[in-house]
């Protein structure tokens, strides 16, 4: 079996009085897009600050490609880049010699011109990061975390303040980058960013993580999907729940206005157009509805505001 890119066991972040982490385990397969979802306060700013070695674990381990995060800074340094929301550079430096001055730093650099061009920084090369906007900041802040070549690179909100298209050139960054085998963990508030991009979803919440799995896993672990269609009205409701998986419901909620509820997959769906043919029912529209991640993260953390 590989070896995980990222193994957290046990790990317990205290500050003070206030633990932040609380007995946390995960595990960051290589070569994926790994998300690690949270409402604010939950413990991932610090349970992602423990992998990336800027903050000690109370108690609890941590391994990142095999090294111990703090230990073995100086060599994972070369091998792991970082994307910090505050940016990370310095406030009167150019934004091309800041990425000129990150690639410096390792052997085998991307090549700084096309990458700058690649995420829209061509025209904002010689302006000092300070005078740069919100999205120039966020996409040179990616820029300098993925020049050097990474193994594995943490994002945190990578598309925070983005406009739709740079938002788009970001997704498809991270996309080549695991085409080419850089292990991502990514922290985001946007719950379709983690959908559409993500391999594995962590959801922690109080320190711990409560629900793992792929983004279609967990939608389907969450509340029955439904569908609904309308036909002609007082159909054999009945006649057509026999038919059907046995978990699933049928009911006509309005003359004409049918529901059904179950575990949506193509097998019902074929059942329900089969039956359809066979009792010479027109169904005049089909329409699927599942629960998003979305709808699965606010069932599993609440919907209350913190």
């Amino acid at each position: 079996m590989n070896q995980p890119a990222v193994a957290v066991t046990d790990l317990v972040v205290r500050y003070g009085d206030v633990t932040a982490v609380d007995g946390l385990s995960l595990e960051v397969e290589a070569g994926t897009v790994t998300s690690i979802l949270g409402p604010n306060g939950a413990g991932k700013t610090s349970t992602v600050e423990t992998c990336e070695g800027f903050r000690r674990p109370t108690s609890g381990r941590v391994s990142v490609l095999g090294l111990d995060p703090v230990r073995d800074a100086v060599r994972l340094r070369p091998r792991v880049g970082v994307m910090l929301q505050a940016g990370g550079a310095w406030s009167g430096v150019r934004a091309d010699e800041m990425l000129r001055h990150m690639a410096s730093l390792h052997a085998h650099p991307l090549d700084v011109d096309a990458l700058s061009e690649r995420l829209g920084l061509g025209s904002c090369g010689r302006t000092a990061y300070r005078r740069l906007s919100g999205g120039q900041q966020q996409r040179l802040g990616l820029a300098m975390a993925v020049v050097g070549r990474p193994e594995l690179v943490f994002l945190d909100e990578p598309t925070a303040g983005l406009d739709p298209q740079s938002r788009r050139a970001t997704w498809d960054l991270i996309d080549e980058l695991r085409s080419g085998g850089v292990t991502t963990v990514l922290t985001t508030h946007f719950m379709d960013e983690a959908e559409a991009l993500s391999d594995v979803v962590h959801i922690v919440d109080a320190g711990r993580v409560i629900a793992s799995g792929t983004p279609a896993d967990l939608s389907r672990s969450g509340a029955e999907n439904t569908v609904r269609f309308t036909a002609r009205p007082a159909l054999d409701v009945d006649a057509l729940m026999s038919a059907l998986p046995p978990e699933s419901k049928v009911h006509e909620q309005a003359p004409g206005q049918y529901v059904v509820v179950g575990a949506v997959d193509p097998a019902l769906l074929a059942t329900l157009t089969a039956w359809f043919a066979g009792q010479g029912v027109l169904a005049e529209s089909v329409l699927v509805e599942r629960q998003t991640l979305e709808d699965r993260f606010l069932d599993l953390t609440g919907r209350a505001l913190r």
